[in-house]
């Protein structure tokens, strides 16, 4: 597993970041306000476990439904939506905003850029859309697929909603990959192949720790606001020593299950998502050596990013493996 370098001979990094309300001039209601709220860079984490699920369950049945496919895609993104849209509205509600200082990304409704009502009446657009969307998909595979899509929305909105919301506690990680990693990528192969398997879950397992490892940045990057306001995540909970070590886990955890998952396949094109191990390696180090506040939304970034290349190189991967025989 990856080591931890020590904070005395680290030089702190800066890196790019989004909007920032201290000197950006976003108009109210206008197009960036509604990107502050969405938040796009964060979708990846949505559409990786839909692609890993598809290409897995392509290999093993060797056809799909491509209509089938984009529709759980469009009900994953909508869901991501839904999350974000509810993370900025919920967190303006509770006064979090105004207590201590927060060096995450800009939150719309705290800013007067958008209003609750706004916000609140687009979350419930969103819902209605991917609740549509649900119904295309039991008809497709039949009820099952209503208990998956109500949990799912159910996590959405609780994550910064109810009166002990998820984001409130240490187990944002771990609902994270389980909404994110099991139960989307393999919920993804079973309503599209009506079956899953043990390679679905181990692709289920990696996807999910990598969707986690972004949400494990953004905690520990506010763990002293955080705290102030109440927050008791796991950043919170266990240090600043134990969120790097559980960053560490949750970024080389899906490194790991790539060669038990090329045995069980019987193909060693399954090891093919190993060239990312550099970056990913090159991540932790400038997780650990950070400096403290906004640069950490470039390292937030990063590891979208290489959440999504990773899905793409075991999709990739599961397919090739399926051509090669």
């Amino acid at each position: 597993m990856m080591g931890m370098p020590s904070h005395g001979d680290a030089k702190p990094m800066t890196l790019p970041h989004a909007i920032d309300p201290r000197t950006d001039v976003v108009r109210a209601g206008s197009w960036r306000a509604w990107v502050a709220a969405v938040r796009p860079r964060s979708l990846p984490v949505a559409v990786s476990p839909v692609l890993v699920g598809v290409a897995f369950g392509f290999a093993r049945q060797g056809s799909i439904d491509g209509v089938a496919a984009l529709l759980v895609l469009a009900a994953s993104l909508l869901m991501q939506v839904v999350t974000n849209l509810q993370n900025d509205v919920g967190y303006t509600v509770r006064g979090a905003e105004r207590s201590g200082t927060r060096t995450g990304l800009p939150r719309a409704t705290a800013n007067g850029w958008l209003s609750v009502r706004q916000v609140r009446v687009a979350i419930v657009l969103s819902a209605l859309l991917a609740t549509v969307l649900g119904v295309a998909l039991v008809a497709w595979r039949g009820w099952p697929v209503l208990a998956v899509g109500v949990a799912s929305l159910l996590a959405a909105l609780a994550y910064m909603g109810g009166p002990r919301p998820i984001a409130y506690t240490p187990f944002g990680e771990l609902t994270v990959f389980a909404f994110f990693g099991l139960v989307a990528v393999v919920g993804t192969d079973w309503v599209l192949t009506g079956g899953s398997s043990g390679s679905t879950l181990m692709a289920a397992v990696a996807v999910g720790s990598l969707a986690a490892a972004a949400l494990a940045v953004n905690n520990h990057r506010d763990i002293a606001h955080d705290r102030l306001v109440g927050r008791r995540t796991f950043a919170v909970c266990f240090g600043e020593r134990g969120s790097q070590r559980l960053f560490a886990v949750l970024l080389g955890l899906p490194f790991v299950l790539l060669p038990p998952l090329a045995l069980v396949l019987g193909s060693p094109v399954l090891l093919l998502p190993m060239v990312l191990l550099p970056p990913a390696w090159e991540l932790w180090r400038d997780f650990v050596r950070c400096a403290r506040g906004l640069p950490f939304n470039g390292v937030l970034f990063r590891t979208f990013r290489l959440g999504l290349w990773f899905a793409l190189a075991l999709a990739a991967s599961a397919l090739l493996a399926r051509m090669v025989g």
